[in-house]
């Protein structure tokens, strides 16, 4: 319910941003727009209060009574609700940004920043949830996986300015055929930022949990739609671009089985990953505006420097393989099937009560009383 509402939240944000972008008339804080925004950050806000109140209810008393990963959440309500009242007054007394200063306003600025703190709330439930474990199905991590999909589509918004995916097919092959007109410098520079931001929520995910087959997918579907907001989805070609970098990426898991123990997998997915999206971006380019960039070294070089950039924050996220202290469910299952049928009493064995105590008892017993063995 909290990734559903999150949601409201989100596109609200997603709207605004659209109307600041393409409706250059805005002249008033108080905007339709404005309207759905809020109203998202109002219903989410009083399920989060209701959420601690049943933890009152229940007894518990200060922390105590705020669910697994909603204490922050809960401090960013008020801090996001006095950043609403600052850009209230910034608009009313300096008037409404249309252009890239809406992108520096310190009043949006620090909304932002709590509304990233509060969308993210389902992800840090599931961080640390009992019942997660090391290999969630898609269903059990959509919470999280939406969450974190629509805090990547906020930063997007705040640095669209360095957003490769806002650019349509033809304008891609039009920076990309010359070099002595700075097109191509800002499209190189935009698909840096952009291989950046959209790698790194994956690489974090990856390093926590065995992902399931459609999660990347999911989480750059989410990803795509504030750059979709902002150019009314004229670029459609190149976000459904990015969506099959997704698929192609949960494909690589599925085959590499990359986490925090398989250090080599982790790097080879982490390059591989940004290398198949970017050669995606630049195919769908050149199909949908006519032909291929007529620089060859640009639209060769750029998925290969994507590749290593994104090696490079493998090397940087798991710079050496970590143990593995989260049990394998299958292997846990195999290993108590062995536990249960070595414990059981052999019929044909005559009793002999001299005779050890069962290991299998022993060891659980041992594991009891020393907490880190257990």
């Amino acid at each position: 319910m909290t990734a559903v509402l999150g949601i409201w939240f989100g596109v609200g944000l997603m709207i605004d941003a659209w109307a600041h972008t393409n409706l250059t008339e805005l002249e008033t804080f108080f905007t339709p727009w404005h309207a759905v925004f809020y109203t998202g950050f109002a219903v989410v806000s009083g399920w989060i209060f209701w959420q601690v109140w049943r933890g009152v209810r229940a007894g518990r008393q200060g922390p105590a009574a705020v669910p697994n990963g909603y204490l922050a959440g809960l401090v960013a309500i008020p801090a996001f609700a006095a950043f609403g009242f600052v850009d209230m007054m910034w608009h009313t007394i300096l008037g409404i940004e249309t252009n890239l200063d809406i992108l520096f306003s310190p009043s949006h600025l620090g909304l932002i920043v709590t509304m990233l703190i509060i969308i993210t709330t389902p992800l840090r439930s599931a961080w640390n949830a009992p019942d997660m474990g090391a290999a969630p199905s898609l269903g059990r991590l959509l919470p999280a996986l939406i969450g974190l999909g629509f805090a990547t589509a906020l930063v997007w918004l705040f640095l669209s300015y360095g957003d490769a995916m806002q650019y349509g097919p033809q304008r891609i092959v039009e920076n990309f055929s010359a070099t002595d007109n700075g097109g191509a410098s800002r499209l190189a520079s935009a698909l840096v930022i952009t291989n950046v931001i959209t790698l790194t929520p994956v690489l974090f995910l990856v390093r926590r949990w065995r992902l399931p087959f459609g999660a990347v997918t999911v989480l750059y579907a989410l990803s795509v739609l504030m750059p979709g907001a902002q150019t009314e989805f004229s670029n459609l070609p190149i976000l459904l671009a990015f969506v099959a970098g997704g698929l192609v990426s949960d494909l690589l898991i599925l085959r590499l089985r990359p986490s925090a123990a398989r250090r080599g997998a982790y790097w080879a997915f982490a390059g591989l990953s940004a290398l198949a999206t970017w050669s995606l971006y630049f195919a769908v380019a050149s199909v949908a505006g006519g032909g291929l960039p007529a620089v060859p070294e640009l639209w060769t070089g750029a998925p290969v420097v994507a590749g290593l950039i994104g090696l490079a924050l493998g090397a940087l996220f798991l710079p050496d393989a970590l143990p593995d202290s989260r049990p394998d469910p299958d292997a846990t299952a195999d290993r108590q099937v062995l536990a249960d049928s070595s414990a059981a009493p052999d019929s044909t064995a005559a009793p002999d009560s001299t005779a050890a105590p069962d290991s299998g008892v022993l060891a659980r017993t041992n594991a009891l009383d020393d907490p880190e063995r257990a």
